[in-house]
């Protein structure tokens, strides 16, 4: 399993399926996500610089944040 570094130039990324949530807008407000290959993480980008760099996540990580957003546990960052 290779690892990625934090800030990695996407253009240093192996080809990857970016995707972004439904509730994106037209305007670009929004990350995207995409599963690294061989179980290497998850890498996250700036929708609004497709070319910029990327956060790289393990898979653990990425859950614990996914599941901390659903039990609310950011809601006070929208307040």
């Amino acid at each position: 399993m290779k690892r990625f570094r934090n800030g990695i130039p996407v253009n240093e990324l192996p080809a990857v399926t970016w995707q972004k949530s439904r509730r994106s807008n037209p305007s670009g407000n929004c990350v995207e996500c995409a599963v690294l290959p061989d179980g290497a993480g998850i890498a996250v980008r700036n929708s609004r610089d497709p070319e910029g760099p990327a956060l790289v996540y393990t898979r653990a990580e990425i859950e614990a944040f996914i599941l901390g957003a659903r039990d609310g546990d950011f809601d006070n960052l929208l307040a």
